[in-house]
């Protein structure tokens, strides 16, 4: 943990080649996690009461381990995800998006720097865009069913991609629009709206850290970034597509190890990856995806390992880091309550759904 985000950079920058690897043994499992920040004592101390609340992980076990989808639910009735009315599929749905908004609007009430609420926000403006641009350069409907919860409303897309003008748009919108258009054109795929999408929120959200000079969100990024690439990497290997500039820029590992990886069979690829903190999830990955044909342990794993970084805010007294954590990690207990129980009313295998969650 006392290693610095610039020292991790110098640990995993490594230079990949067909035939030669370098060895590093000196390299930690996490970002450095920044310094204290005595402003956010109050909001720190309310965040360290309102995890003791959160679900632990027996709960989400017996939850997987139910027989049916009321049996689920009902484990939930001592918890803040207690259904007020019947159990049904539209009730949780409800529920579960109340609970998102809730801590949405707790973390901004919670955050001092303003710049850091709206980068979060941010992250429902790319979704927005991204479902607006699929549409726009489909010949598709707009619509107006976007999330609200951006820095951007959603009743002003209509207007904004019918008029063309995009100068509505916060900068950081505007310069994925272009990079977006420019990469559907070049070869009609709508995937490619997704790829220049995330690429230029990655971007966006690394300079945005760099400007507010904080190592936690820098580090933070740096390993999202990562594990985009990883999951990109299995996605391009099970299709055998020849796509190899799609990788983001800006992680900790560098894009040619990636790109080296997709010529190689599964068994090779934790090797590979030894000088990252990332074999465990490679390899775990890989050996799921070849005898499963499936990404369930994959993204299992990157959950995982986010999470196991934003656990790690806990040796912060007092700063950003423990309110951004608690952000993250309710998101994620929402999203798997949601999974469980969404597994549950479709009758699936226990064992997938333990896959995905254990």
């Amino acid at each position: 943990m006392a290693a610095s985000a610039g020292r991790i950079s110098d640990t995993h920058g490594i230079v990949m080649t067909q035939t030669a690897q370098q060895t590093i043994t000196d390299y930690f499992t996490y970002p450095d996690i920044g310094t204290e920040d005595w402003r956010y004592a109050f909001a720190t101390a309310e965040v360290r009461a309102l995890e003791m609340a959160m679900l632990s992980r027996a709960v989400l076990l017996d939850m997987a381990n139910s027989e049916t989808f009321d049996q689920a639910a009902d484990l939930l009735s001592g918890t803040e995800y207690a259904l007020p009315g019947p159990k049904n599929f539209t009730e949780v749905e409800h529920t579960l998006h109340q609970k998102r908004t809730d801590v949405r609007e707790f973390f901004a009430a919670m955050m001092l720097d303003e710049p850091i609420v709206g980068l979060f926000k941010a992250r429902d403006d790319y979704a927005n865009l991204r479902l607006a641009l699929r549409r726009t350069l489909t010949d598709k409907p707009i619509g107006r069913d976007y999330s609200d919860q951006g820095a951007v409303s959603p009743d002003i897309f209509e207007e904004v991609f019918e008029a063309e003008n995009y100068q509505l748009f916060p900068p950081y919108m505007q310069q994925a629009i272009d990079d977006a258009v420019l990469a559907y054109y070049q070869k009609k795929d709508v995937r490619q709206i997704d790829y220049a999408i995330d690429a230029a929120q990655a971007a966006h959200n690394l300079a945005t850290a760099r400007d507010l000079n904080s190592a936690f969100l820098t580090g933070l990024f740096r390993m999202q970034i990562d594990l985009t690439n990883i999951r990109t990497m299995f996605r391009l290997k099970l299709t055998e597509s020849e796509d190899r500039k799609v990788f983001l820029e800006g992680g900790f590992v560098e894009t040619e190890r990636f790109r080296h990886a997709l010529d190689l069979g599964y068994e090779a690829l934790a090797p590979l990856f030894f000088v990252s903190p990332y074999q465990r999830i490679v390899e775990a990955g890989a050996a799921y995806l070849a005898s499963n044909k499936s990404f369930l342990k994959l993204e299992q794993q990157c959950e995982e390992h986010l999470a196991g970084f934003l656990k790690s805010t806990v040796q912060i007294t007092a700063g950003p880091q423990p309110i951004i954590a608690y952000l993250l990690r309710k998101e994620i207990e929402i999203r798997t309550v949601r999974l469980i129980l969404t597994a549950k009313k479709n009758s699936l295998d226990t064992k997938l759904i333990l896959d995905r969650i254990s």
